[in-house]
């Protein structure tokens, strides 16, 4: 595409040519090694993704060799290389806007990996554990599963215990209940497949009538409520003659980014609509203003180029408001007049919560400890 690899170029990114893409022009890469070698020596930085892509697995690829190679050859060259791992976890990574979490690790300093490196076998070797270093930088700092099902488990976990802790739930913690998974699943099979099976189970039927541990532990009061349904009903008589303009006139180019990117693998459904949005947009704002213009005054196209963007920003703001809004009208009938099915998942996620702290104090030394993120 033109207009990515003009972008591309402007930010001197360097082309990878994959086996699985482009198998003849595999050769071109000892070209983008040597530019970044380069770039190191000459004192500046580069961003590798040593992975290759955005992935869809629950644990962390088999990581390439060219981080390390290139990292060492400038090495070699008198360059004070320094790799600063960096983990993305992203919470749904098709969704665009959707919450991730960046965590910086711990500097890999290359120097010291060189020492004794020298005959062609060695080389290899210093090459391989400065590749594995990398990889168990990056595992302490990203969320490591053995499989996707196990994913709703450590995020009940994380909200039961942070509700118990009265803290806000951590995507950072979410990488030690990972860890903590594999280990309580190693030494106690048996007391970990209960506890997976309870969890499961308050989770599906807290599914059920989409609701979230948070949500049980509310209390509704009479004036709590009437404070509610007014607050509401007044943002919502203000807001929703807006609203409606704002869905007439961005309807449709709302939907033809969700529309290109159907088509797309999951790892780069995110990317292919943020790209789409930005090219819509960028033929849709100027469409209105002239249609306006033309169908009115001047006056009307002027009004439209600069009240096109905040309506939008409206819209969209109004579209996630009433998602909130019809969440918690929905937990309110579901539990607000039924109070033994309340009380029971009270009492279970009371339960839970418990097992969870007990866990937590057993393993949290060993998980805290920087052995226990690398291995």
């Amino acid at each position: 595409m033109p207009v990515i690899g003009w972008i591309l170029k402007g930010l001197n990114a360097l082309p990878v040519y994959r086996k699985q893409d482009h198998p003849s022009l595999m050769t071109k890469n000892e070209g983008t090694l040597d530019a970044a070698r380069s770039a190191l020596v000459e004192g500046r930085a580069i961003t590798l993704f040593p992975e290759g892509r955005s992935h869809s697995e629950p644990s962390l690829a088999e990581l390439k060799t060219g981080a390390a190679r290139i990292a060492l050859g400038a090495a070699r060259q008198g360059a004070p290389v320094r790799i600063i791992p960096v983990g993305f976890t992203y919470e749904e990574k098709d969704v665009f806007r959707s919450e991730a979490l960046v965590e910086v690790g711990t500097a890999i300093e290359v120097l010291p990996f060189l020492q004794g490196a020298g005959a062609d076998g060695e080389e290899k070797e210093t090459v391989r554990l400065l590749t594995e270093r990398i990889s168990a930088e990056i595992k302490a700092i990203t969320v490591n599963l053995e499989r996707w099902e196990d994913l709703p488990i450590i995020r009940m976990a994380e909200r039961l215990y942070a509700f118990r802790q009265g803290e806000k739930v951590g995507s950072e913690r979410l990488k030690h209940w990972a860890r903590g998974l594999l280990l309580f699943q190693t030494e106690q099979p048996e007391r970990m497949e209960q506890l997976r099976s309870a969890l499961m189970s308050f989770h599906r039927r807290l599914a059920l009538i989409q609701a979230s541990p948070e949500d049980v532990a509310l209390t509704y009061q009479r004036r709590g409520v009437l404070a509610f349904v007014v607050k509401n009903l007044g943002v919502v008589c203000l807001g929703l003659p807006l609203f409606l303009l704002g869905l007439v006139l961005f309807g449709v180019p709302y939907q033809i980014p969700r529309l290109a990117a159907r088509r797309s693998e999951l790892d780069v459904q995110g990317t292919v609509k943020f790209l789409v949005a930005l090219a819509v947009a960028l033929v849709w704002w100027p469409g209105l203003t002239a249609a306006f213009w033309a169908l009115g005054s001047w006056g009307w196209g002027v009004g439209a180029l600069l009240g096109v963007p905040p309506l939008a920003l409206f819209t969209l703001y109004f579209s996630e408001r009433w998602s909130v809004l019809w969440h918690d009208i929905t937990v309110f009938f579901s539990l607000g007049n039924r109070s033994r099915l309340k009380a029971l998942l009270q009492a279970d996620g009371e339960q839970l919560s418990l097992e969870l702290e007990r866990l937590a104090n057993e393993y949290r030394v060993r998980l805290e400890s920087p052995s226990a993120s690398r291995g």
